[in-house]
């Protein structure tokens, strides 16, 4: 019996030993060491998380690499419309503006759909404005276990940059007030928007009763459009002429207006 007992755990030691090389493991099951299994188990764990974190790091480098690419583009969209813009802007120029602005609006369209398909536009319902990426590891979802990017100031399409409307081709002046003596008369009210990269916003320039000339409305209209870098001027004929580093439109509406419309759509 005693040699019996002893052939058995015998044995016993030879499977184990057997299981212990074939698996690579010191503890293949709770009867070699249930404290250490324990603590093995919760390591194992651990590793499974953090590997699926490095997988969920990889495809989060992906998504900005492909917004990166996209936003590259749109850089160089802009790039050739400013060229357009200066182009058309100058006197000299003797070809035909309308081939220009074809081109210009066409890259328009393609940033508008750029910046959709990269989720920074105003208009994508499921843009890509706040991006997280659970890496684990932390002890709880929102503490040294994941990693955030923040976009929603970063839209990148027309109306975001302040494009929106403008082109390059020739457009028809506006007037302060009426041709005749281009004067806001008493008491008249001519509202003007201003788009910029910044936003939309307005202002109005109201007509005095007494020693009110074009030129004293000229400085008030200069004076509220210096906020916005563009500044403005009267030609020969009583028209508006405006001028600006940046991109911008200019709509002006109100009593005793000759003609409404968008005017200094980009540097001119």
């Amino acid at each position: 019996m005693i040699a019996a007992t002893n052939l058995n755990n015998n044995n016993n030691f030879q499977t184990q030993t057997i299981q212990r090389l074939t698996s690579g493991y010191r503890i293949n099951s709770s009867g070699d060491d249930a404290a250490g299994l324990a603590v093995a188990n919760q390591y194992r764990s651990n590793v499974a998380e953090l590997n699926q974190g490095v997988r969920n790091a990889n495809d989060g480098v992906s998504t900005l690499q492909i917004v990166d690419g996209g936003l590259s583009n749109i850089s160089t969209m802009l790039d050739r419309m400013k060229t357009l813009a200066t182009e058309s802007a100058s006197t000299t120029f003797t070809g035909n503006r309308a081939t220009l602005d074809t081109e210009y609006q066409t890259l328009l369209g393609e940033i508008n759909r750029q910046a959709s398909d990269v989720g920074l536009s105003s208009t994508n319902a499921t843009n890509a404005t706040s991006l997280s990426v659970y890496i684990g590891g932390g002890q709880n979802a929102t503490t040294g276990s994941q990693v955030g990017i923040n976009l929603v100031n970063g839209k990148v399409d027309s109306g975001a940059l302040g494009l929106a409307g403008t082109n390059v081709a020739a457009a028809a002046p506006v007037t302060i007030g009426n041709v005749a003596n281009g004067t806001i008369a008493a008491d008249a009210t001519e509202t003007f928007t201003v788009n910029t990269a910044a936003g939309s916003s307005s202002f109005s320039i109201v007509g005095a009763h007494t020693g009110d000339t074009a030129t004293s409305q000229l400085a008030r209209l200069n004076s509220a459009l210096g906020a916005y870098g563009i500044s403005a001027s009267l030609d020969s004929s009583g028209f508006l002429a405006f001028s600006s580093s940046g991109a911008y439109s200019i709509a002006v509406a109100g009593a005793g207006l000759a003609q409404n419309g968008a005017v200094g759509n980009t540097p001119t």
